[in-house]
């Protein structure tokens, strides 16, 4: 076996989806196989083991495929700073900056990258299961892709297209997306799915009949709508996925409002709290639901300046600091944490010019100075005798200018917290700890199910559960032995 590339026809189509569930699908019969993502383009990361830094979605496909996250399965991550320029991170390490211009001119040494990583896997593993990035009918981009058609094209790679018809139009983007290829690539195209079906397959099938047959592509299978899975996501198009589940809101919950900043990273660490039974977490930008919430959430941030400002020039950093003042709860991480503090000293231009020094809110007792090297670790230390342990993705570094309580590696003041680890809230006896001391603090009637399932746990409930849904309606057999 050597490899198969999922395609999609737009982002968030559900590849990274189907490419986790295909990995536990051929875990469960024995086979050795491995995700790879040439190029990824989210500021959601996580830290390996040997200090690199990969998109969550690798790591959790890695997770499914049951092997170690490393940096070969997403060589190439790019991490949106504004919107003309993104920052490299070149086999889990820092490797300077891609501007919009250079897209589709200056990547060359990207795509060597990446196709070494590539035979690295296929070299150790039996399978390599491959996600495109966006999609592959973007022909603007054709002459210099590495991750979709180009990849498909370098190594002899079947491809799968996936299609969301919860988007609407998805037999003329399967359609569409077939017509643009040039022919070369048009050949590689071994079949499609559909993603996100809610209906009867019998008004459906007519559609399918008639784009295999302009198209000569099979359908392998119509994926429905599977409710309660929300694992890690990469898109921007996307942020708090739990929210699609329809839920009716008790009273009751725990409301927790997390604030989502124009360049929010690693928005993935309130999912653990979403999963919590009885807390209703919102991403937002509005003043009144976050001055309204029990909890504030500050997330990280790729450019914490202009996001710090943003919070200002909304009105939303005035809320923050009221609450700060009525003993309400805020908790800032990484970027979030850096905002509360005093100041931010950028000597080597960082996010703003050399040698700046901004006004943080001043909710708690530390600088900030940005340095040049990036640090990437994973942590471990405790919170009131519970262990916990997370992974730190920034260029801040955090001095504390008064005594304070410690937080895991920051500190508390009064209602106002902040920590640089992300992934500190997927530890259940932490999280729920914390969130009952929230509750406290505000006179919440809300208080943990200890007898739960946790985030890991469900998480791992959640793979299964996506898996199940590939056995039973995707010919998953069929995609296995194309990669043969």
């Amino acid at each position: 076996m050597t490899g198969l590339l999922v395609a999609g026809t737009s982002s968030d189509a559900g590849k990274s989806l189907v490419v986790t569930g295909l990995c536990r699908a051929a875990r469960r019969r024995g086979i050795d196989v491995v995700p790879f993502k040439a190029q990824n383009m989210s500021n959601n990361s996580m830290v390996c083991a040997d200090g690199s830094e990969i998109g969550r979605a690798q790591y959790l496909q890695a997770t499914a495929a049951g092997v170690v996250p490393s940096s070969a399965m997403n060589p190439v991550l790019l991490k949106p700073g504004t919107d003309r320029r993104s920052f490299i991170v070149l086999r889990g390490q820092p490797g300077g900056v891609l501007e919009a211009g250079q897209y589709t001119t200056g990547r060359r040494h990207l795509a060597q990258t990446a196709w070494a990583a590539y035979d690295e896997l296929a070299a150790a593993h039996d399978l390599v299961l491959c996600e495109g990035a966006g999609s592959p009918a973007e022909i603007n981009l054709r002459r210099g892709d590495y991750t979709n058609m180009g990849l498909a094209r370098a190594r002899n790679l079947p491809v799968v297209l996936v299609g969301d018809i919860d988007r609407g139009g998805v037999l003329a983007s399967l359609y569409g997306t077939w017509a643009l290829l040039e022919e070369a690539d048009r050949a590689l195209l071994a079949g499609y799915l559909i993603n996100k079906f809610r209906g009867d397959d019998a008004i459906l099938a007519p559609g399918l009949e008639e784009i295999t047959r302009r198209t000569d592509m099979d359908c392998l299978g119509v994926l429905p709508w599977v409710p309660g899975v929300w694992l890690d996501g990469e898109d921007a198009l996307e942020v708090g996925r739990w929210r699609h589940e329809g839920d009716a809101v008790d009273p009751s919950a725990l409301r927790v409002a997390v604030v989502r900043f124009p360049r929010i990273s690693n928005a993935t660490d309130v999912d653990a709290m979403a999963g919590e039974h009885g807390v209703d977490v919102q991403v937002t930008t509005s003043p009144d639901t976050c001055a309204t919430a029990d909890v504030v959430v500050l997330p990280g941030s790729r450019s914490t300046v202009s996001d710090l400002d943003w919070l200002r020039r909304t009105g939303l950093a005035d809320v923050v600091t009221r609450r700060a003042a009525q003993g309400r709860p805020v908790v800032g991480i990484c970027g979030g944490y850096q905002m509360l503090c005093r100041t931010i000293t950028d000597p080597a231009g960082q996010e703003a010019a050399p040698g700046s020094v901004v006004k943080g809110l001043g909710l708690l007792p530390v600088d900030v100075d940005f340095g040049v090297a990036k640090t990437l670790a994973l942590s471990q230390g405790s919170w009131r005798g519970i262990e916990v342990g997370g992974y730190e993705i920034h260029h801040g570094v955090c001095r504390p200018m008064e005594p304070a309580e410690q937080f895991l590696d920051g500190v508390h003041v009064g209602s106002v917290w902040g920590t640089m680890w992300h992934g500190a809230f997927e530890h259940d006896e932490f999280r729920r700890a914390w969130l009952e001391q929230a509750a406290h603090d505000v006179g919440s009637p809300w208080r943990p199910d200890r007898s739960r399932i946790g985030y890991a746990a469900r998480r791992e409930a959640m793979i299964d559960t996506l898996a199940d849904a590939l056995e039973e309606h995707v010919d998953v057999e069929r995609i296995l032995a194309m990669a043969r």
